[in-house]
């Protein structure tokens, strides 16, 4: 039997990457409360044995680097024989570079911002998509920005890679079969570590990161195949 097909018929799943910390941390919780099982992925070894201890199994969570593709296509193997094909694959994971002129970021740092929101992303997707394929069904989630809508001066690196991700996924969206259904998604302003990174204590006058996942998360589950190709924003973010 094929391994997509091996999943539970009860129970949604969430496959999520950067779930270890701020936004993808915060929807771990939200999912899990509102019974779905949850398989996430983070860098952090810390990160990830404090996910397995607060949510065991039918939860999964392993330390696996988006940006290596032969880590990212075990793991999906290894997920998608023990959990089977996602319901909702959300890729959160990303970085950003530390503000200052382009011509004066690093050019290792630039290449792991690239590295982790693009190719990471693809990665992803192209170890996941063909199961969901297979199924017939799924919703894949690319978390894009603000600033892949409009940018700002000394981030330059991540505006580029996530102007990127809105053109990606919306030629994804034309590629995919009756079922299935892709979106960019603009998280909002949110106070997370990435965020204090740019704008230090001012990160503070925006929404938590716990805040922001009690009403993204009920909007990321209602997502279905009639979004796919839109380029969405979390409400009221």
């Amino acid at each position: 039997m094929p391994a997509q097909q091996t999943r539970s018929q009860t129970t949604e799943l969430l496959v999520l990457t950067g779930a270890t910390r701020g936004l993808g941390r915060a929807l771990v919780e939200r999912f899990v409360e509102q019974g779905w099982r949850v398989v996430g992925c983070g860098r952090s070894p810390q990160g990830v044995a404090a996910l397995r201890a607060a949510h065991p199994a039918p939860h999964r969570f392993d330390v696996v680097d988006v940006a290596v593709p032969a880590a990212v296509e075990a793991w999906a193997q290894q997920v998608l024989t023990s959990h089977g094909s996602p319901d909702l694959l959300i890729n959160n994971a990303a970085l950003i570079n530390r503000p200052r002129p382009l011509w004066e970021v690093p050019v290792d740092e630039f290449s792991a911002v690239v590295d982790v929101n693009i190719k990471g992303m693809f990665h992803v997707v192209r170890s996941f998509l063909p199961a969901m394929c297979a199924r017939g069904q799924g919703i894949v989630v690319n978390l894009s920005s603000g600033w892949g809508r409009s940018t700002s001066p000394e981030v330059a690196p991540y505006c580029a890679t996530k102007w990127a991700v809105e053109g990606l996924t919306q030629a994804l969206a034309q590629e995919l079969p009756a079922g299935l259904g892709a979106v960019a998604l603009n998280p909002g302003i949110i106070d997370t570590d990435m965020l204090r990174e740019c704008w230090g204590n001012e990160a503070a006058q925006y929404p938590s990161a716990d805040r922001w996942s009690r009403v993204a998360a009920p909007f990321l589950m209602g997502l279905t195949p009639r979004d796919n190709g839109q380029a969405l924003t979390v409400p009221g973010m």
